[in-house]
């Protein structure tokens, strides 16, 4: 629990010089930032140059680029200042597209498509007999394996974000509600790299409670200025309230562009994602238009395909270890009984379809469920118990790893479920649901999904279905890809799982 702060009287003069002055926070932003951008140019070179000599090797071999030795060695050694050219040319560089989402990883793919491209027009132009194989080595190469390259650096950064450093150093601007969940939405995961060091509430009467979760208060809204000052933050983000309009938002940003402090303005529409919203003047007042969200068409029948086709993917690669588990399953310690445990549950528009999963508890588990069900550990309808006696000792171990996922797979296979979706739910949850939430029922439910890389179990029924509708609303095939990405690194971690 923290003290709260009482806002004291600052000498004007005294926060002018500091006002003045660039704040350290913001210098040493500035600072890690240029260092990471300078080592992507590092690494974008090495990984051009390695593909591109792989390309001539692989091409041409060690003794068959004799006769086109000079020609090919210089354009092996181009193609990497290319590549770069590229990169910078669909700002793949800049500080807004680095450190997370996926747009950093979509400008990487246009950069490649772009620069084969220009290739192929620059052989057809002036008549230069390139080799196509070389080309096709080459660029396809160079792409993978920066998407590759990019994505564990940005881990590197996302871990040093763990461990709390080069947090971006922030300041909330709202109401005392709005500030506290913000502040623990953005203390829950930070691979966003926002570390929440006071905030800056409306006027009002002294306050002369302690409040869990709260951060320092510097002040009210027109004190942002100098609670920057005064905390050395290098960002203010300004939630949600009508005493901050559109004006007074702008000279915010006009006292805050001095001192180069990033501003952020948290919409009313939080759970509708950039790629649905654009902002097109009307006679000069910038309007803000929300497409509606893609629940039909040609990228519907590119997530059908890319389901089905992973799924039979994956259970072809892990057949033999799916084989291995049932057989723990069925005869291990506490636990003989069947390997797979069947539960109806409800898929897409309301449809009921049995989910697969690896028997994790005992085969009485359900008839034992009465006389637990005032120790749930959740706060919804769906029972969750960290130390339930039921699950079997090769379960815990299953559920720790999301192993016992796996046969959900076959659903996917059959369309019942896809990759990636909403959490699939029981009946009697659906029916307890109010009219919001059964939003989620017009998409197929998931394997995995934002919840399940937001924190597991260890979530609240709210949270959870706040990400379902998230995902909804914003469905796109690169939120899936992102989303398979971090599954990896929560089943890993084992965060939430119980």
């Amino acid at each position: 629990m923290r003290t709260i702060e009482s806002v004291e009287t600052v000498d004007l003069a005294a926060t002018a010089a500091q006002l003045k002055a660039r704040s350290r926070a913001t210098k040493a932003r500035t600072g890690w930032q240029s260092r990471y951008a300078r080592s992507l140019y590092v690494i974008d070179f090495l990984v051009g140059l390695s593909a591109a000599s792989w390309a001539l090797l692989l091409r041409f071999g060690a003794e068959g680029i004799a006769p086109y030795q000079r020609d090919y060695l210089a354009l092996t050694l181009l193609l990497p200042l290319a590549w770069i050219a590229c990169l910078a040319f669909n700002r793949a560089y800049e500080p807004r597209h680095l450190f997370v989402g996926t747009e950093e990883y979509a400008r990487v793919f246009r950069a490649g498509l772009a620069l084969t491209a220009a290739l192929a027009i620059v052989s057809f132009a002036f008549d230069l007999r390139l080799a196509r194989g070389y080309v096709l080595i080459a660029m396809p190469l160079a792409l993978l394996v920066d998407l590759g390259a990019r994505f564990f650096y940005r881990q590197r950064l996302h871990r040093a974000w763990a461990n709390g450093q080069r947090l971006h150093r922030v300041v909330l601007v709202g109401h005392e509600r709005a500030v506290l969940d913000m502040t623990r939405r953005l203390s829950r995961e930070r691979f966003h790299g926002l570390g929440v060091i006071g905030a800056c509430l409306p006027p009002g009467p002294p306050r002369t409670r302690a409040v869990t979760g709260m951060p320092p208060i510097y002040g009210n809204f027109d004190d942002v200025a100098t609670a920057v000052a005064r905390s050395d933050a290098d960002t203010v983000i300004v939630l949600s309230c009508p005493e901050i309009d559109g004006p007074a938002v702008r000279r915010l940003a006009w006292q805050l562009e001095r001192d180069d402090i990033d501003l952020i303005v948290a919409s009313t529409l939080v759970d509708v994602a950039g790629d649905r919203t654009t902002i097109r003047p009307v006679d000069g007042l910038p309007m803000l238009h929300v497409e509606h969200p893609k629940l039909k068409g040609s990228a519907r029948v590119v997530k059908e395909i890319f389901d089905r086709v992973g799924a039979i993917m994956l259970l072809l690669l892990a057949s033999p270890a799916l084989a291995v588990v049932a057989l723990l399953v069925k005869f291990g310690p506490r636990g003989r009984g069947p390997a797979i445990f069947m539960q109806e549950r409800v898929g897409r528009n309301g449809k009921p379809f049995m989910l697969y999963k690896f028997r994790t508890m005992q085969v009485d588990a359900e008839a034992r469920l009465f006389e637990l069900g005032n120790l749930n550990d959740t706060d919804g309808a769906l029972f969750k118990m960290r130390e339930d006696p039921r699950i079997t000792p090769v379960g815990k171990w299953l559920r720790r790893f999301s192993i016992d996922e796996l046969p959900q797979l076959l659903n996917v296979v059959k369309g019942d479920m896809s990759l990636v979706g909403p959490r699939p739910p029981l009946a009697k949850e659906v029916a307890d649901y109010p009219a919001d939430m059964l939003r989620r029922l017009v998409v197929k439910p998931g394997l995995t999904g934002l919840w399940q890389v937001s924190g597991r179990s260890d979530l609240s029924w709210e949270e959870s279905i706040r990400l379902d509708l998230t995902y909804v609303e914003n469905w796109s095939l690169a939120m899936d890809l992102a989303i398979l990405f971090r599954t990896v690194s929560a089943v890993v971690r084992s965060s939430g799982a119980y």
